[in-house]
């Protein structure tokens, strides 16, 4: 296992040994931070600190899942960016599309590292024989975490041959591959009709439990992806946004 990132460093210093004893708002009181949940009109959340203490606010009128979601990333501000003003809004948090090096991408990593831990989460999908969104829905469900942040966390293991992909109607698109996925698996830039995910996002159909076979082109763009079918399964992340998992075939990764 690689070295325990600062998140995962903040959770071994306090003894945290499973799922249920991330507690965040425990979490920020040892570090010397003071959370409320109150209506919030243009953000998700902020912190005000003076270096030695801080105030984090959640939008009470958020989603349970986002407003961890959203303190998380508020901790990991406070523990890396402090004597800084941050009004963080839904655009910001949990957006895959900023660098690393960006503070909002950095709190992000940091949240995901604090609900998901490695150390807690990788010996969960290790028992897992393939990505199922029954199996997705029990792991997000243990660590109270959303199924996004969840499918993009185990993308991210590099255990399965999955690239996650949303489709926004009113934000576009935009795409995490597992790292054992190679490189030449080119998205394509617009979702294609024939897919399921356009049937969720444009036409209302009902989510389907099990993957389903599809053309390799009509979710990717390079010379000879007419030979492969991927899986595709999807579901709805909300009011105009789906998630998608797209599992590789064995023989499209060599």
């Amino acid at each position: 296992m690689s070295r325990p990132s600062a998140a995962e460093r903040v959770l071994m210093g306090l003894g945290v040994s499973s799922p249920s004893e991330i507690d965040l708002e425990a979490i920020a009181y040892s570090l010397e931070a003071v959370v409320k949940f109150r209506p919030m009109d243009r953000c998700e959340a902020t912190i005000v600190g003076n270096g030695r203490r801080a105030v984090i606010a959640v939008n009470s009128e958020s989603i349970a899942v986002r407003r961890r979601f959203s303190l998380g990333h508020e901790i990991g501000h406070w523990h890396l960016h402090r004597n800084r003003l941050l009004l963080c809004t839904s655009k910001e948090i949990g957006n895959s599309r900023l660098g690393r090096l960006d503070p909002e991408r950095q709190a992000d990593d940091f949240a995901s590292d604090l609900i998901l831990p490695d150390y807690l989460f990788r010996p969960v999908v290790a028992k897992l024989p393939r990505v199922l969104l029954s199996n997705l829905r029990d792991v997000a469900g243990d660590f109270n975490a959303s199924q996004t942040a969840t499918v993009l966390k185990m993308a991210k293991t590099g255990r399965f041959p999955i690239v996650v992909v949303r489709d926004s109607v009113s934000s576009g698109r935009w795409a995490i591959p597992s790292p054992i996925v190679p490189g030449w698996w080119r998205l394509k830039s617009d979702l294609d009709p024939e897919t399921f995910a356009y049937s969720l996002l444009h036409r209302s159909a009902a989510e389907e439990t099990f993957p389903r076979a599809i053309g390799a082109d009509a979710w990717f763009d390079f010379r000879g992806c007419d030979r492969y079918e991927v899986k595709e399964q999807s579901f709805q992340s909300g009011p105009d946004e789906v998630i998608t998992v797209l599992t590789i075939p064995e023989r499209g990764l060599g």
